[in-house]
């Protein structure tokens, strides 16, 4: 893979953030968001990709006490 910049509009312009989600089933009833992403996004065209990131237990509880 050779290409650099977006892979939609070819924009070299780009951003990141963290953002998490719930999963299903019981974590989604409690809203625990045990899934991490990293997003890197385009600021041109706003084509997104993401990428799991490792979550911590100690993360994770804290998020079930605080919601």
């Amino acid at each position: 893979m050779t290409q650099k910049g977006c892979m939609k509009c070819g924009s070299m312009d780009a951003a990141q953030k963290e953002v998490a989600m719930t999963g299903t089933g019981l974590s989604k009833l409690l809203d625990v968001q045990n899934n991490k992403f990293l997003v890197v996004y385009c600021k041109k065209c706003g084509y997104s990709e993401f990428y799991k990131k490792d979550s911590s237990l100690a993360g994770n509880i804290l998020d079930l006490f605080l919601g």
